[in-house]
């Protein structure tokens, strides 16, 4: 699985002051949570980069005060005007200790129903995990060769070993939809059949 490295300073000073002297030097102030301690660090936004502005999910290696720490992102604020990230929120991954994590939905096969001339609806593009560091992963493969049209894939179709998934089991993750031209030969057919009497 990737994983992104981001070197942090701890810190020292806390309050307004000291956090907008971290922003005032392009950088970004952080906590780390979970673990034994709470870690409190800034990092350059530029580290962050790779680990926010990605569909992806990676871990992060965070190295503070010559430790190296395993987390997750688990929350992120922006500047309302600038839109520039503001403070990052992440989790220590501790081995004995399940998380919650939201993985990628990956869609492989072909579709039935769009060989059929269906269109393919993605209406999820990830789920919501509880698992054990362990069983993490870059995303979560659903197959969609059987999805014939008109139907749905809802989450309890997700077939995962080793984590619960948190959704709501009926929510619909794709479907394959009657394209309008599809729904035009159907009726063109139904009304050139004669009615038997």
């Amino acid at each position: 699985m990737k994983s992104v490295t981001i070197e942090g300073q701890l810190r020292t000073e806390f309050g307004k002051k000291a956090t907008r002297q971290i922003r005032s030097q392009e950088a970004v102030p952080a906590v780390i949570y979970g673990g034994a301690t709470e870690i409190n660090f800034s990092a350059s936004a530029k580290a962050f980069k790779p680990l926010v502005y990605t569909p992806e999910f990676q871990l992060a290696e965070v190295k503070v005060d010559g430790k190296t720490y395993k987390c997750i992102l688990k929350d992120l604020q922006f500047d309302k005007v600038s839109d520039s990230l503001i403070h990052v929120d992440l989790l220590e991954l501790v081995d004995d200790k399940k998380v919650v994590a939201t993985l990628p939905l990956k869609f492989v096969g072909n579709s039935q129903g769009v060989k059929d001339g269906g269109k393919l609806v993605i209406k999820m593009k990830s789920v919501k995990v509880k698992t054990l560091p362990k069983y993490l992963k870059e995303n979560i493969t659903v197959d969609i060769t059987d999805l014939v049209l008109n139907a749905n894939l809802r989450v309890e179709d997700i077939k995962e070993t080793n984590m619960e998934i948190m959704n709501s089991p009926r929510i619909p993750i794709a479907s394959v939809e009657m394209t309008r031209q599809l729904k035009q030969e159907e009726s063109a057919a139904a009304a050139a059949t004669p009615k038997k009497k």
